[in-house]
Order: structure tokens, then C-alpha cells, then sequence
């Protein structure tokens, strides 16, 4: 078992090219983390196509098996993990989450591992029998981001493997350390060549993974535009995507919710990971009989709940975690202030601090094609719309490119329900945002990807179906 210490010396890299990896909640060096090449990743691809027809080969309970000791090596480390996530991600280690990533990539790599897929029976009568059966792809290439970057790695990685494929995954340039000291851990138990890391420039190892001809599958959670140039990218190898890509979350609040009651419900949807969710509530519309006293309370919610450094136990909410990111918030906050738009909390980041600290902010009596609303913050920032008539607010909430996710709340669950019926997203939650299951499919509608992760649909989606007919 590794302490913090232990397993920070046990990934640092000792010869090629590096850079420095800074706490973004103290601007403390931590460590550094290695920068790879192209023709380091052709050798990872290449080890990862030598490992995989013997990994495919495995009986299925064998791989189960070891993706289990995959979870147990996640669980008998989670400390050190929770640590080194905090440190380099920025988030805490309380609330929903560095602990809570580190148990959620044990939770998910169990379940990939024991979510049965069946040969399925398609037809069996006298005109004759057909069956479908999953295949392995081959190599997948992961692609994961840094905001949950161990708990995406694994959505990645679990279902990939239990289905016979190997992965090759690059993390975000700005968490390396966190998912090289987790697949670090793994790889304590897996087979040599299973599962292997480029640490490396997006633009450099990041795009030659997607060209690569060798992978056949990639797997990508971020941003819209990238997403279209992986697709672009790929066209050449008709490679397989799964792309789980930028949201703008709708969140619509009907006239009959008790507001004290939702209060704690919607600030959790919006500043989880301190906004730092691609499926967190970014732009809520409430009704105008309700409007006043759903600000009211979320504001009372929202002001006592704590903000600092992610190592001090009382804090469950952090930094941004990078500069660049603090920069889009902040400036999406003052075009919203320079508009007439009400700042009831917040927004008023002490720039002189250690840190990419930004104050949990909520903004009201705001244009509904401010920018705020319009673009995606990814950050503690969340404004609120007021709106009376509802054909107008589907509207609002539909007129994005974007649908990744998106809530109705109501103490109504059938009028929720036919709300949600016209709402476009992957998922819509009724009176709660953001929560996944990893039985429960999940990914985008419109420009926020296509693909399911998770569940049957999660391992359907890294093979290639089979039919056998006859």
C-alpha cells in the first residue's frame, strides 16, 4: 500500500523531457510530470497490440477477475490517490470529490466487471437461428479530461478491458500525475501491455493517437471543438468513436416547488466540483412566482459552503483548476455585470491571492442570451433566468447546439415528467442534476457527442457486434 510520498516518487519520471506540476489551490510545486513523445506513443500502441490477443483470449471470468483486483489495488490506495488528486486537480478531499472520485473508480471498475452481456437471441423458429454476439475492437484509445480525471479514466478503461480490448490512454496535459499514479496502481495487477500511458501535448500525442491507424476505437471526453477534430481526424481509419463532449445544462423550475426544499438540490447540480462538470446545471429558469425566494434560498444555501484548499478537511469547495479556466469565468461574470445583470453572490475574486480561486457566484435578472447564459462557464458561476410562460422557456432551454443533460423540477412528478418529455438532452434528471449510476447509459444529444457509456450499452459500445446466423 502507498503512502502519497511513496507513490508521488513511484511515478516520477527520471529521464526524458518533464514539467513542473503546481497545486492549483497554493501554486506549490508538487512534482513534475513527464512529456512524451509521438514515437513513445507508437511503442505503447505497439506493446498494446502485441498484449491484446492474449488479453482477448482470457476466458471472460478472467478478465472479470482481474479488473476486480483492479478495484481492490484502487481501494487498498485510495488515500494516496485522494491526495495526489487533490493536490494536482485542486479539488477537496470532503464532499463529492477526491475521496469520492478515487471510491467512484472502484465503484465503476466492479461494475464493469460484472454487468453480464449475454449472447443475445435474435431469432430462433423454424425460418432458422440468429445470434448476436460482442467482439473485441482491438485498441482503444482513451482520451481523458481534468476535471474528474481518475473516475473518466476508468469509464474509459474498465469496460474496455472486461471486453477483451487493450488502451492506450493520454491524460490532460494539466492532471498527468493524477491518472499516471492510478493506472500505475493498476498495472500492479494487470498483465504487461494491458493497459499503457503517453503522457504528452494534445496537440502532438493527442492527435497522432487519433490518426493512428493501429487504434480502433477512441474513446474522448472534452471539449466541442476538439471532439470535431477528432472526428475529422479519424475519418481516414473509419475509426470507432465514443465522444462525450461540452454542455450547457438547462435546469427549469416550475411554479409549485417548495424552494427551501430544492435549495440544497440545485446548488450541488450547479457548483459541483466547483462547477467543474461537463453535466452540471450552468444556466437554471425559474418561474416568476417563484423566482424571489428560489434566489433566496439558494444564496442562504450557497454563502455557507466552504471554499479553500483542498488538503484542510473542512472544505468542499476549490480552486479552478487552471488559470485559463479561472480567466473564462471571470470574464463571462463581468460581461454579466456590464449588462445590468445582479450579482446576489459572489463574483468579486481576490486577484492578489495565492491560487485560481473564484468565489461561488450567483447571477440574477440576466438576459437570457447574455453570454453567461449562452456559453459554457465550467466554473462557480451560475446564472438564473426568470420566466413565466413555459412553451417559451422549452424553448430557451432547447435553442443550444449543445444537450448533454438537464433537470425539471417540480413537486408534480407527471407535470415534471411531460416537461422533461420535450426537453433535448442525453439525460434529463427530475428534481436533482447531474447524478450518474453506472448501471444507467450516458452521453450526449446534439453537438455533446454521441455514444453511451455505462451499463450494457457501455460494454456494447467498446465491441463489434457479431451476428451469427444459420
Amino acid at each position: 500500500m502507498y503512502t502519497y510520498e511513496s507513490l508521488l516518487a513511484a511515478i516520477t519520471p527520471t529521464s526524458g523531457e518533464t514539467r513542473e506540476v503546481r497545486d492549483p489551490a497554493t501554486d506549490e510545486l508538487i512534482g513534475t510530470a513527464p512529456v512524451q513523445t509521438v514515437e513513445e506513443l507508437e511503442a505503447a500502441i505497439d506493446r498494446a497490440a502485441a498484449a491484446q490477443k492474449s488479453w482477448a483470449a482470457l476466458p471472460d471470468a478472467e478478465r472479470v477477475a482481474y479488473l476486480h483486483k483492479a478495484a481492490d489495488a484502487i481501494k487498498e490506495n485510495a488515500e494516496a490517490l485522494a491526495e495526489l488528486l487533490s493536490r494536482e486537480q485542486g479539488k477537496p478531499l470532503n464532499g463529492p470529490n477526491a475521496r469520492f472520485e478515487v471510491g467512484g473508480s472502484e465503484v465503476w471498475t466492479r461494475a464493469a466487471a460484472d454487468t453480464p452481456l449475454p449472447v443475445e437471441v435474435i431469432v430462433d423458429d423454424e425460418t432458422g437461428r440468429a445470434e448476436m454476439h460482442y467482439r473485441p475492437i482491438g485498441v482503444v484509445g482513451a482520451i481523458s479530461p481534468w476535471n474528474w480525471p481518475m473516475m473518466i479514466s476508468i469509464w474509459q478503461i474498465a469496460p474496455s478491458l472486461r471486453m477483451g480490448n487493450t488502451v492506450v490512454i493520454k491524460p490532460a496535459e494539466t492532471t498527468t500525475l493524477s491518472v499516471l499514479a492510478l493506472v500505475h496502481v493498476i498495472n500492479e495487477v494487470l498483465p504487461e501491455g494491458v493497459l499503457n500511458l503517453v503522457a504528452g501535448k494534445g496537440s502532438v500525442v493527442g492527435a497522432a493517437l487519433t490518426r493512428s491507424p493501429k487504434i480502433g476505437k477512441i474513446m474522448f471526453t472534452g471539449s466541442t471543438p476538439v471532439g470535431k477534430g477528432i472526428i475529422e481526424a479519424s475519418a481516414d481509419n473509419v475509426t470507432r468513436l465514443t465522444l462525450e463532449l461540452g454542455g450547457n445544462d438547462a435546469g427549469i423550475v416550475l411554479p409549485d416547488v417548495d424552494p427551501a426544499a430544492i435549495a440544497e438540490g440545485l446548488f450541488w447540480g450547479g457548483f459541483i466540483n466547483t462547477g467543474q462538470t461537463c453535466a452540471a446545471l450552468k444556466r437554471l429558469y425559474v418561474h416568476d412566482d417563484v423566482y424571489d425566494d428560489v434566489v433566496k434560498h439558494l444564496v442562504e444555501f450557497a454563502k455557507n459552503v466552504p471554499m479553500g484548499v483542498g488538503l484542510d478537511e473542512n472544505n468542499v469547495l476549490g480552486p479552478l483548476q487552471n488559470p485559463a479556466q479561472f480567466k473564462v469565468v471571470d470574464e463571462l461574470v463581468k460581461a454579466a455585470k456590464d449588462s445590468g445583470a445582479t450579482i446576489a453572490l459572489g463574483g468579486d475574486p481576490d486577484y492578489d491571492a495565492p491560487g485560481n480561486f473564484y468565489p461561488t457566484t450567483i447571477v440574477t435578472d440576466i438576459d437570457p442570451h447574455n453570454p453567461l447564459v449562452i456559453e459554457e462557464q465550467f466554473g462557480p458561476a451560475l446564472p438564473i433566468i426568470r420566466y413565466s410562460d413555459l412553451d417559451e422557456v422549452i424553448e430557451l432551454a432547447n435553442e443550444l447546439e449543445v444537450g448533454l443533460g438537464s433537470s425539471v423540477w417540480s413537486s408534480d412528478r407527471s407535470k415534471a415528467l411531460d416537461v422533461a418529455a420535450r426537453l433535448e438532452a442525453g439525460t434529463t434528471w427530475i428534481n436533482s442534476h447531474g447524478g450518474l449510476h453506472p448501471m444507467v447509459p450516458f452521453g450526449g444529444a446534439k453537438q455533446s457527442g454521441y455514444g453511451r457509456e455505462f451499463g450494457v450499452e457501455g460494454l456494447k459500445a467498446v465491441s463489434v457486434p457479431h451476428v451469427i446466423s444459420g
